[in-house]
């Protein structure tokens, strides 16, 4: 059974830094393309960044130039750094597997969901 678990995410102010973990278990990471989506109370779950399974890359607009996503398939974990936070980036964020090779940008081309890590930007 396919697992997904985030971690690192808190309270930070505005122009910090975090870096979100996504670890997968169950099966090795490197037959998935991984996705990061994030949803603010009030507001549709929105994706910010995805990788497939060669490193290939996708941002949102929104976070192009601040936040960076990687892979480490050694450890079977992807991650998600976030520089230049802004009181907007708050939100749940979640990561999101995809069997294949290429990511998508599409919600519902994702099968598997981690149960999400707050990141709270203070102003």
């Amino acid at each position: 059974q396919v697992q997904l678990v985030e971690s690192g995410g808190g309270l930070v102010p505005a122009g910090g830094s975090l870096r979100l973990s996504c670890g997968v278990s169950g099966e090795t990471n490197r037959y998935f393309a991984i996705g990061w989506y994030r949803q603010a109370p009030g507001k549709q779950r929105e994706l910010v960044a995805a990788i497939s399974t060669a490193s290939n890359t996708f941002y949102a607009d929104s976070v192009k130039d601040r936040f960076t996503i990687s892979r480490d398939n050694a450890k079977n974990t992807v991650y998600l750094q976030m520089n230049s936070l802004k009181p907007e980036d708050t939100a749940v964020y979640y990561c999101a597997g995809r069997r294949g090779s290429h990511y998508s940008t599409l919600l519902g081309d994702y099968d598997y969901w981690g149960q999400g890590t707050q990141v709270t930007v203070s102003s």
